[in-house]
Formats: structure tokens, C-alpha cells, sequence
């Protein structure tokens, strides 16, 4: 075991056990956020595993969940408007810190990796990772104010 597949270990395991145990038990806005916070803490642990094992199709995967993972919380925020309007969900907390550990594992990977296409390609994921979080929290948060929820 080297050095990566340890961090992705930990970040998998404190990512994902925090947004499972989020997922089950709960409020539905502290249900929601788990799952939006449970795909930030994957990619970057996808990424990490990428690294450990040298196989680019993870990073792949890491880009199509950094892409597809905001946009289903979004669907989810639309679909339960409703309920979320009562008691909106606040972890911002959670979410700047899920933000930090994505920039912290593409910075690293940018430095590993060197210019050239992977580069680009992890800058991508990160920007997308980050972006899409941040949105995707505010959007469960209470929205935007000039966006018309009905």
C-alpha cells in the first residue's frame, strides 16, 4: 500500500461514512446535504485512487461525478422545494471543508502530474468539483433570491 491509496483510504472512509451515516438518519434537509456532501468527498477520493494505482479511467469517473453529482442535488433541491423551504439545510461548514479537500487533492495531483493534458484535465474536475458543490449547497440553502422557486 503507498502512500496515495492511504489517503484515498481515509478520505473515503470519512467522506463517505459521514454522508451515509447524513443519508440515513435525519431531517430531509440534513439528508439532501449528506448526499451532496457524499459526491465531494468521492471525487477527490477517486482521484487519489487514480494515483495509487495508475489508472486514468478513475479520473474519468471522478470527472463524470463532478459534473453529474451537483446536478442531481439541484434536481433534488427543485424536486423538494417545498419541504425545504420550512427548515432549509445549513452546513456550510461541511461544505467549504469538503471544497478544501477537493482543492488540496487536485493541487497535489497538479504538482504530481506536471502541464500537459492530465493537468488541465484534474483543473477541470477541480473547478467542476468545487463550483458545482458550492451552487448546489446554496441552492438547498434557500436558493437564489431573484430565482423563482414556483
Amino acid at each position: 500500500m503507498n502512500g496515495w491509496l492511504l489517503a484515498a483510504t481515509a478520505v473515503l472512509a470519512v467522506g463517505l461514512g459521514a454522508g451515509l451515516w447524513g443519508v440515513s438518519t435525519g431531517p430531509l434537509g440534513r439528508r439532501v446535504t449528506a448526499q451532496n456532501l457524499s459526491t465531494a468527498m468521492v471525487c477527490p477520493g477517486l482521484l487519489l485512487l487514480a494515483q495509487g494505482y495508475g489508472r486514468t479511467s478513475y479520473v474519468d469517473l471522478a470527472l463524470l461525478l463532478a459534473l453529474l453529482g451537483p446536478v442531481g442535488t439541484l434536481v433534488f433541491a427543485r424536486l423538494l422545494a417545498d419541504e425545504l423551504t420550512d427548515d432549509p439545510p445549513r452546513a456550510w461548514g461541511l461544505t467549504w471543508a469538503a471544497a478544501a479537500v477537493g482543492a488540496v487533492v487536485v493541487t497535489v495531483l497538479c504538482a504530481v502530474a506536471g502541464p500537459g493534458r492530465a493537468m488541465v484535465k484534474l483543473l477541470l474536475i477541480g473547478a467542476l468539483l468545487i463550483g458545482g458543490n458550492l451552487m448546489a449547497s446554496r441552492a438547498l440553502s434557500g436558493g437564489f433570491a431573484a430565482v423563482d422557486r414556483g
